[in-house]
């Protein structure tokens, strides 16, 4: 028994599937980002992220020497 049939029985519930398009405009936006939102995006992810890892980086020794392993 050949394989060609078994794969080709696979491989027909992908050929009908139908990929949504992206939303995607070369325009420009319709309401430009002003600089004070701007600003509050990047503190935002600076707060959210680069804090944090400063605060674990800056306690890492705590952290070793109270691991038991």
């Amino acid at each position: 028994m050949s394989r060609l049939p078994v794969l080709q029985l696979l491989q027909a519930p992908l050929r009908c599937w139908v990929t949504p398009k992206a939303h995607i405009s070369a325009k420009p936006a319709k309401t430009p980002t002003s600089p004070m939102e701007q600003t509050v995006g990047i503190l935002t992810i600076f707060l959210s992220f680069l804090v944090p890892a400063g605060w674990v980086l800056s306690h890492l020794e705590g952290y070793k020497k109270s691991t038991t392993a």
